[in-house]
This record gives C-alpha cells, structure tokens and sequence, in this order.
C-alpha cells in the first residue's frame, strides 16, 4: 500500500508537470469533467453544450460570445488515443432526427474536444490576435464518481453502512434473504460467491430505479468487460470471524482488488485531471420518489464532493498535487417540465440539497453554484384555466404514448425546508403535496442558420464553468 501511494504520487507530480508545461508553453486547454447522478440527462447536456457552441446563437449570457470574441468552434481529434471519443454526431443526429429521440446513455469514460478560435480581451486585445483554447469535455458515469469513496473504506466498513442503508427496503428483500443462509466464516463456495454477488447486483439496480443513489460499487451497474470477473464477484457481509480461505477473507480481497485495479486507476487517469465539473441531477425524479430519495441525493453529494479535491490551481500546485477542481456546477435539470415561474424555487432547493457539498468546496478555494437548467428544451409554456383560476402549465409529446399533453407537477415549496426536513426526518411521503413527473418526447427541431438547439441556461452555465478562460 505504501509503494502504491508513493507511486501514485509520483505520477501526479508528473502529470501535473506535464499539463502545466502544455497550457504555458502551447495552447491552454480546459478538462471539463461531466457527470450525472441516475437519469440525469449527461448525454444531452455534452450534445446540447456542444452544439451551442458551435453554433451560438443561443448563447448570450456566454460573455466571449455575446461581445463577439470567438471567431470559430470546431471538433478535433481528442488528445487520448485509449479513450471512446463521445459520439457527438449520432446523438445530435437522434434530436434532430424526424422524428426526433432521446439518444443512449453513454456507459463508460469518453472525451470530445472542442476547440475555440478567442480574440482575447483587456488592455491587450488590440494588440493580439486571436488564440486557441481547447475544450477538453470528458463523460463519466456519476456511478463510478461514488465509487472513489471506496478508497478510504475497509470491507467491513462498507459492508457495514451498505447493510444499514438497505434495512427496510423493498428492493433488498431477496439479497436479505439469500444472506440469511450465508456463515462467511465457512470456506468459499464459488458458486455461493457468484449467488451473492448477483442477488446483490440485482439489489443494485432495483434501488437505483426506486430513486435511490448509494449504489455502489457503481461497476455492478455498468460492468462492461468485467461482467463475470472476481474483482465484481463479493457482497457486503455481516461483521465476524475472517479465517484464511473463508467466504469473507475471499470478499475483503476481493473488495480491495476492486478499489486497486478499477477505482483507483480510473481516478489517476482521469478524474484526477480534471480542473472544472458538472454534476447533473434529476432533482425532480427524486422529489416525485418521495422524502427518502431526496434525503439520500443529499446525501450522495456530499460524498461525490468528497471525491473532488476542490481548490483553486495555483502554479506549485498543479505542479507537486496534481490538478485541482477550481469551479463545481451543481445542476438541476429537466427544468423544462416546470414552469419558469418555478425555476427560483428548484435552483433553491438545489442550492440547499448541495449547501453542504458547497461549503466545503468554498473553504478549499474551489468557487461553486446551483443552478437550474434544460439541457434540450422539449416542452412549450402555458396558462389554462383550472377551478376559476389561471394555472401554469407546461406543453409537450409523452414520451410513452406520443400524445400532446398540458402538464401541472405541482408547486414547489418557496421555503426549501419544507423538503428537506421530511427528508432528514425519514418521512415515508410528503405530507402536504404529491409531485408529478412526466416524461417528454424532445420536440421536432427547426433550427435557424447559427443557432444551435433550444435550451435554458446553458449559456449561463458555460459561462460560469469556462467563460473566465475565453
């Protein structure tokens, strides 16, 4: 362990002299990393961000665009060879199509790079001519994020808090049940091992769909070619006797392995060299699935915060530590099924759901914000009637049934404590409100000359991400 730290360390240092040499000696570059808690819309956001700019039109709170500073966008072959490039123009293809689809989730790390032709600004922009600055965007599944938690944690601990966590679940009742006949102190059984292992990844996935977020480790939800490997073959066990050749010394090595083999390479190589992030969540799923989802998102943000090392990138710091998160968005989004007169109480709900992950951030010198956003606006605003009063509603194509729909999810509370405290009580249900969630087909596009796809705020949200750096 103490070789593999040190080793660790040595090639931060040399990481992180190598990416510093780059920006000051070439053309600067920004890692954006992109992530998203379950069902949260990462797909769309990168295409739609993309697309804007490239085409800009849309993009007015987007300072470099709006005075006129980026003379040209245009993609380029990402600077990693043994990394997917993020299929931008299959997904652009599906919501423009006719008709026109969701794209598919990306399920595993891939990176596009955009890069911007930038006239820059100041007392020395008449004497400059314009500079690149690529865009480094790279996509990685908000389930391997809460994974790098597992880094600090022993087998029993885990075990420990994942067993807590599924007490009372409907979704855990079967791995309840398969666990009941397990002695970890007998000699491993493979094929009880296996048993284990699958009961509990179908745990998984049935609490990941009933709106919950503690789903690691996030690999037994999108395993590619590590489906069926030792390293995702153990199961969270009850505390007891660890004897050489027993079920549970056979799980804690093999717990170990994961963290060594998977989560702590996928953080060397590329989460570690990140500089800005987006986290995307479906705030609005997880408040129709009731107090118990809202309570453990919370939660999950405060341990994908962990994660990060917030600060802001000095140059001895980038050199000797690698490089640092300067600036966290915590994005809510799918704002489009709200009426815009709803959006300043979903930014502070989401600003009180990420307060928390957000202080901390702050003390470490990294600047943070909350913000509601669409990342494809799929629905149309409106007013009707409803009991002799006007209600605000919005318009769109269900998604399951093709049909035009006006749609009310209800009113969010001004006061965002009255969502949050039911959530730390452990409320099973709101008391007063019952929130809907609808979901929407992308509506057919028609896009003018330099615009790019309709949207709401992502123009602020690129600003605040990378519009210091055009």
């Amino acid at each position: 362990m103490v070789l593999t730290t040190l080793a660790d360390g040595v090639l931060d240092v040399a990481q992180g002299l190598y990416d510093t040499g780059a920006d000051l000696l070439g053309e600067p570059t920004i890692r954006l990393g992109v992530t998203g808690l379950a069902r949260s819309g990462k797909t769309v956001f990168i295409t739609s961000l993309v697309a804007n700019l490239l085409d800009r039109g849309r993009m007015p709170h987007l300072l470099a665009a709006s005075e006129g500073r980026i003379h040209a966008a245009f993609l380029q072959p990402q600077p990693d060879d043994t990394v997917p490039r993020f299929d931008f123009e299959a997904h652009i293809g599906a919501l423009t199509g006719r008709p026109p689809h969701w794209p598919d989730s990306t399920r595993a790390v891939s990176e596009l790079r955009v890069s911007l032709k930038v006239k820059p600004n100041g007392l020395l922009a008449g004497l400059q001519g314009p500079r690149t600055i690529h865009l480094d965007i790279i996509d990685y599944p908000g389930e391997w994020l809460l994974d790098l938690a597992l880094l600090d944690q022993s087998f029993d601990d885990w075990s420990r808090g994942t067993l807590e966590r599924l007490q009372g679940r409907d979704s855990a009742v079967a791995f309840r049940a398969a666990l009941g006949d397990v002695d970890g102190a007998a000699r491993l059984d493979e094929v009880q091992a296996k048993m284990l292992a699958a009961t509990f990844t179908d745990y998984l996935h049935a609490a990941r769909a009933a709106g919950f977020y503690d789903c690691t480790p996030g690999r037994f939800l999108l395993p590619g070619d590590l489906a069926g490997s030792p390293v995702l073959t153990f199961a969270p066990l009850p505390p007891g006797e660890a004897p050489r050749r027993s079920l549970r010394r056979e799980m804690a090595r093999r717990f170990e392995a994961y963290k060594a083999r998977v989560v702590r390479p996928f953080f060397r190589d590329h989460f570690a060299r990140i500089d800005r992030q987006v986290v995307l969540v479906d705030a609005l799923g997880a408040i129709h699935s009731g107090p118990a989802a809202v309570e453990d998102m919370r939660a999950a943000m405060a341990e994908i915060l962990s994660a990060f090392r917030p600060g802001r990138n000095a140059f001895l710091s980038q050199l000797f530590r690698g490089k640092r998160v300067e600036r966290i968005l915590f994005a809510a989004t799918k704002a489009d099924h709200l009426h815009h007169a709803q959006h300043p109480r979903l930014t502070a709900i989401m600003e009180a759901l990420t307060r928390e992950a957000r202080d901390r951030a702050r003390f470490a010198g990294a600047q943070t914000q909350a913000l509601a956003l669409a990342a494809l606006r799929a629905t149309t605003e409106d007013t009707v009637q409803h009991e002799g009063a006007p209600l605000d509603v919005v318009r769109g194509t269900l998604l399951d049934s093709g049909k035009q729909a006006a749609f009310y999810p209800g009113a969010l509370p001004e006061d965002p404590a009255h969502i949050l405290r039911p959530a730390q009580a452990g409320a099973e249900a709101w008391l007063d409100e019952d929130y809907q969630v609808m979901r929407f087909a992308p509506a057919p596009l028609t896009l003018r000359p330099g615009d790019g796809p309709p949207h709401m705020r992502m123009d602020r949200a690129a600003q605040f991400l990378f519009g210091d750096r055009l």
